[in-house]
């Protein structure tokens, strides 16, 4: 176990729950960066805009009701305790559940390790990932969705979130969500599911479409073999 993690000794966030198994290895840990969980999951900015709009329209109202300026304002501006509070609350969140995220990614699974209040972990064989998406951001972090290959694989939509694919509820699938170097994560995941190590694996993640908002990892079970 010791061995297995010490090239990430500098960057661990968290053990695996048991030692990996002879002949398993890790290839990447990581987790989600907070602006993207901040913004993409818990919606931040729609919230602060909302505000913003209702900021607005009670200035508007105020004026309208033939209130003087001063008072007006001053009314309005009693809207920045729920907003402030709305979008700490929020943040907060993020940065809770970020704290306790932890992907990691082997020669044989990608394990999910999440739970503000109850830590939880997901297994993801390689070999049951029938294919996976790259969605990246401008800011070079991404999402990266997994689709099981089997139907037998059943996984909950509630207790994976924010970690799942949106709005995937009858079939959900897990979801690497905003890490960083999103694309160098999926071409390792890439190298991992096909076994072409190095420059074949990135070919393969942008041979789709280079920058696209979804690149295919993998298109079929067959070739996710681990």
């Amino acid at each position: 176990m010791k061995h297995e993690f010490g090239q990430f000794r500098d960057q661990m966030f968290k053990e695996l729950p048991a030692p990996l198994p002879a002949g398993e290895r890790v290839i990447w840990q990581g987790k989600p960066t907070f602006t993207g969980l901040a913004l993409r999951s818990f919606h931040i900015r729609e919230v602060a805009i909302y505000f913003g709009l209702v900021l607005v329209w009670k200035l508007w109202a105020n004026w309208s009701a033939g209130m003087p300026a001063g008072a007006a304002v001053q009314s309005a501006l009693l809207l920045l305790v729920p907003a402030i509070s709305a979008v700490s609350v929020l943040a907060g969140l993020a940065w809770l559940y970020r704290r306790s995220a932890c992907y990691t990614l082997t020669n044989k699974r990608v394990l999910f390790q999440f739970g503000v209040a109850l830590p939880m972990t997901v297994n993801v064989p390689l070999d049951k990932i029938g294919n996976a998406a790259l969605k990246t951001y401008r800011d070079g972090s991404g999402d990266i969705p997994l689709r099981p290959s089997s139907d037998s694989i059943r996984m909950s939509y509630l207790l994976l979130w924010p970690h799942v694919r949106p709005w995937r509820l009858r079939a959900p699938e897990p979801m690497l969500t905003s890490i960083p170097d999103a694309a160098g994560v999926a071409a390792q995941l890439a190298a991992a599911l096909t076994g072409q190590p190095g420059p074949s694996a990135i070919a393969l993640v942008q041979a789709t479409n280079p920058g696209s908002a979804s690149d295919r990892i993998s298109s079929s079970p067959a070739s996710a073999a681990a």
